[in-house]
């Protein structure tokens, strides 16, 4: 006899299923995230054949050129970093998936953001990690009240599609969506099986009702959206908002967006009173110093579209013991790449030295183009000669000493030139168009070409 109902395996974090049992997920490789979940053998019979058959449609399908478009057009949210990052604004019927650690200030980020947008129409704030008196009172300390602006503290699915149904609002914000769950599903609050199928649920709700719906969602250890993957493609947009704990940084880059484009970034101030947008960060990046360090160098990383002038700090110190190589807001493996290839290619002996490397601003870089500014600090410190402050570094370098050509040159060196650099260090055969009219005597940028690392470490030491 077949059997009506067959024991499947299913992994917490990313969905991976099997039928046996598994200490370890094979999908994600997470330890004690696999348990059994039941369900109906839904396997057709051998030899049967799908039923297919045409319907009458809905909508009649019409020519593209007599769709309206107006309908489908973002809306300003009121924070220029945030709508730098969506493609100006929140599409009507659009579900975003906002994703971050815990405490790095989502909710505070959409309360804010809903508070604003209520300006211009209705907006439900659902919370389900914290009561509606605790999100008050960060609402009067950001300034986030608004008449317009609902607030329902409520973990169950059906009562939350009442509140829409009573509100019957703009735009709704779901904090956060691990946290809702559905008695009619099976599986426990903020499984893979509870999320898919409320943000499924929700997606069809927003399309339905033309309602923007923002969730909120929390990340794992590797820095993937807690939940199964599909979660990412069952929604038109997905944010990260990114920052360290321990500083006031905060950035939002949008990894898939269906509306806009994905190689923006929006950086944020985390203050006492809320957030604040920084339409020009590059200043967080650089240490306040007035005399010239060794072991420092001055980098201009893309972040999106966006250049950002940011500062590499290194330290090599003699030890008797086995060297230790620390990194902070860098890449380790490219980090200890540069130090083999400044030992191989340019006589640099750092083997029996500690090297530490790290960020100013609490900034993370992680392009390429930042290799040539690593390298130059760290060869400044194991020299104790120091590189000019008005110096900056662009370039990849290879494991054959060569420096090779970035992207995005005249960008790059035209942020520099305007936070007051004077000299910059690039590629050999970067394209660099002539200078924009307008500019004053005596402005322009002394941009010198460097083939390897020997090169650009005689431009910068003079020798």
């Amino acid at each position: 006899m077949a059997k009506t109902a067959v024991a499947l395996y299913e992994c917490a974090e990313c969905g991976w299923r099997t039928s046996k049992w598994a200490g370890r997920c094979g999908g994600c490789e997470a330890w004690g995230t696999v348990a059994e979940v039941p369900r109906a053998d839904a396997a057709p019979r051998p030899g049967a054949r799908a039923q297919l058959r045409a319907v009458a449609p809905v909508a009649a399908a019409v020519p593209i050129a007599r769709v309206d478009a107006a309908a489908a057009r973002a809306r300003p949210t009121g924070m220029d970093e945030l709508d730098r990052v969506l493609g100006g604004g929140l599409v009507p019927g659009a579900v975003v998936l906002l994703a971050g650690e815990p405490g790095v200030g989502k909710s505070t980020l959409l309360l804010e953001a809903g508070a604003l947008a209520a300006a211009h129409g209705r907006v439900l704030y659902v919370t389900g990690e914290e009561s509606a008196a605790q999100v008050r009172l960060r609402a009067d300390r950001i300034g986030a009240v608004s008449d317009a602006l609902f607030l329902a503290a409520e973990t169950d699915f059906s009562a939350l599609l009442g509140h829409v149904q009573a509100v019957e609002p703009d735009l709704l914000i779901v904090d956060s969506v691990q946290t809702i769950s559905a008695a009619a599903v099976d599986g426990v609050p903020g499984g893979v099986t509870q999320v898919r199928e409320i943000t499924a649920a929700l997606t069809a709700l927003a399309k339905q009702r033309s309602l923007t719906t923002v969730l909120v969602g929390h990340v794992t250890k590797d820095g993937s959206v807690a939940g199964p993957r599909t979660l990412e493609h069952l929604v038109d947009v997905v944010l990260h908002f990114e920052g360290d704990s321990r500083g006031q940084l905060r950035m939002v880059r949008a990894v898939k967006n269906r509306f806009g484009p994905t190689d923006e970034v929006g950086c944020f101030e985390l203050g006492e009173f809320g957030l604040i947008g920084l339409p020009d960060p590059s200043g967080l990046f650089l240490s306040q110093r007035h005399d010239p360090v060794p072991g420092t160098c001055v980098t201009v990383t893309l972040e999106g579209r966006r250049p950002l002038v940011a500062e590499v700090q290194t330290l090599v110190c003699e030890v008797q013991s086995e060297p230790r190589r620390v990194t902070s807001g860098l890449d380790s493996a490219r980090v200890g790449m540069l130090i083999a290839v400044l030992q191989r290619r340019a006589n640099v002996c750092i083997g029996r030295h500690d090297v530490y490397a790290a960020t100013v601003g609490g900034v993370r870089l992680t392009e390429p183009s930042v290799d040539l500014a690593v390298g130059l600090a760290i060869a400044s410190a194991r020299s104790n000669m120091n590189i000019p402050g008005d110096l900056v570094a662009i370039g990849e370098v290879g494991l054959a000493g060569e420096i090779r050509r970035v992207t995005g040159v005249q960008r790059r060196v035209a942020e520099a030139e305007r936070m007051g650099f004077r000299r910059a260090i690039v590629p050999a055969g970067s394209d660099l168009m002539a200078p924009a009219s307008g500019r004053e005597p005596g402005s322009q940028l002394e941009v010198r070409q460097a083939a390897d690392i020997r090169a650009a470490m005689a431009a910068a030491m003079g020798g």
